[in-house]
């Protein structure tokens, strides 16, 4: 998200006019008493400060969104309570895409979106500090992960957004990711996780996956529903998915998670 953020993974999640429309939903929620939406996993917020324009206008050297693989590892299965990233696959981001460290058992794989899982025309879309650590069950590694592969081998390999757009819809037509399986979800709890540089650490949360839809087929978004439309892949973005984000009130470690409005 993300990412994404975004949130990205996951962060871009996480949104400039599309921003704005944000806002408003937030401010709608807020006066109804209903979660703020943010990003996850698409990896780039709402509110995001204009001189981001200026700040990432372009990829940031290779290295800086490269981490240690311990250290990435690490970051990966926090994105889960230990009793289900324990077990998990572990993939982690070398220079040409995902690869897997550790051989998991329990069909979970967790790893840690970059920015540019954000929408195409997030602010913070190259941002490097970007880290949207998410967990996939084995539905959503199945079908949701290979986009998150695909954008990112695509990113490494220099084509441009506009290609990198055109691509997935191929993909997507093609059936050469497999179809949407019903109960794909990912876990988002890591608390540090980072979707961007204005809603940082945002909210631990889980992510639901379902068919592209520009309603309310959830009861998302509506006053006093805990359910929130991401919209890392809304507003023709490339790839055929809608994402429903549910808070939740600690983190994977157990701590507690800050509540509404903190």
């Amino acid at each position: 998200m993300p990412i994404s953020p975004p949130p990205t993974l996951g962060d871009g999640s996480a949104f400039e006019s599309r921003n704005n429309c944000v806002n408003r939903r937030i401010s709608s929620s807020l006066a109804n008493s209903t979660l703020a939406l943010a990003v996850a996993l698409g990896l780039a917020g709402a509110g995001q400060a204009q001189e981001s324009k200026t700040i990432y206008p372009s990829m940031a050297p290779l290295d800086q969104y490269l981490m240690s693989e311990s250290a990435e590892i690490a970051l990966a299965r926090s994105a889960a309570p230990p009793s289900i990233s324990g077990d998990a696959t572990i993939a982690v981001l070398k220079p040409h895409g995902y690869e897997t460290a550790v051989n998991g058992k329990n069909g979970f794989v967790c790893l840690v979106e970059r920015s540019w899982m954000s929408q195409f025309d997030a602010l913070e879309f190259w941002n490097p500090k970007m880290r949207g650590v998410v967990c996939f069950n084995a539905a959503a590694a199945r079908t949701v992960m290979p986009f998150t592969y695909k954008r990112t081998e695509m990113i490494l390999a220099g084509m441009s957004k506009e290609k990198i757009a055109e691509r997935l819809k191929q993909i997507a037509a093609n059936r050469e990711v497999p179809a949407l399986e019903p109960g794909a979800m990912c876990y988002m709890m890591s608390k540090d996780m980072y979707l961007g540089d204005k809603i940082t650490h945002w909210h631990s949360h889980l992510m639901f996956y379902g068919p592209r839809s520009d309603n309310g087929d959830m009861g998302n978004d509506l006053p006093g529903s805990p359910v929130l439309l991401n919209p890392q892949f809304q507003n023709h973005a490339p790839e055929p998915l809608a994402t429903y984000m549910v808070l939740v009130d600690h983190w994977s470690d157990g701590t507690p998670a800050p509540k509404h409005g903190q």
